[in-house]
């Protein structure tokens, strides 16, 4: 089953190139794209060598400026839909998020039958390496405000580490998705409550970046706080879907 790991891009040049090769290690039928937004050190000129050296599994879109992560993913997510993908993926550039946990994300949606698996830092087996007591406590208070807010049985909700089906990517009104931070997470996540869809999340231990500099700032976390009282609103306002809620599950 052909699978499809988005991966957006800016200023990752240290980077990209072991995560190509890493990614593509996995498994025979994953491909890359990389959606970068004009990285000034050189990331795109890479990234253009490297769809050159894999031509067939590793494809480059470019953007004329830094838009953001949500439009970067949504913009992947586009291009994946024109083409014979049957998985697609969510994936940070930066090494936090393993390569070799690629599998197991697809396993609890191939095999185990869910429509998104969550690369989740929150449940048993999950966690973070090199990471300060004030990070732990911002990421998981905000997964944990947004849960209450929102209602969704979800433990890490800003997890930005997914694997979707394609039916489940297809049922969900992407055009209705305005986040562009990190927020953009815990809202697709909320989508897909909304949808339904079953959930399921997957342990990770996510480490803090090797090189370069984090792209996390106190904008984000305001933008993820105001996004969540917006969609709570939101819900308040319409009439609740029917039909069964979503299931969730977590998967070793």
């Amino acid at each position: 089953m052909p699978a499809l790991v988005v991966l957006p891009t800016y200023n990752e040049r240290e980077n990209i190139e072991p995560m190509v090769s890493a990614i593509l290690g996995q498994a025979p039928d994953l491909d890359v794209l990389i959606v970068d937004d004009n990285s000034p050190d050189g990331t795109g000129q890479l990234a253009d060598r490297l769809a050159t050296e894999h031509s067939s599994r590793v494809h480059v879109l470019h953007r004329d400026g830094k838009r953001g992560l949500g439009t970067a993913y949504l913009k992947g997510f586009g291009w994946a839909f024109e083409r014979s993908y049957d998985t697609i993926f969510e994936m940070d550039c930066d090494f936090s998020h393993d390569p070799a946990d690629l599998l197991r994300l697809r396993r609890a949606v191939v095999a185990s039958g869910a429509d998104v698996a969550i690369g989740s830092r929150w449940v048993r087996g999950g966690g973070t390496r090199n990471w300060s007591f004030m990070r732990k406590f911002i990421s998981r208070g905000g997964s944990l405000y947004a849960r209450l807010i929102l209602g969704v049985p979800v433990n890490d909700l800003t997890s930005g580490f997914k694997c979707f089906s394609r039916s489940a990517l297809e049922r969900l009104d992407l055009t209705s998705v305005h986040s562009n931070g990190y927020a953009f997470q815990v809202e697709v996540n909320y989508r897909c409550y909304e949808r339904r869809l079953r959930i399921a999340e997957v342990p990770i231990i996510f480490v803090d970046r090797r090189v370069g500099e984090s792209k996390m700032g106190t904008h984000i976390v305001t933008e993820a706080m105001v996004m969540v009282l917006r969609l709570r609103l939101q819900s308040l306002a319409r009439q609740p879907e029917a039909g069964a809620p979503a299931r969730y599950s977590k998967t070793p």
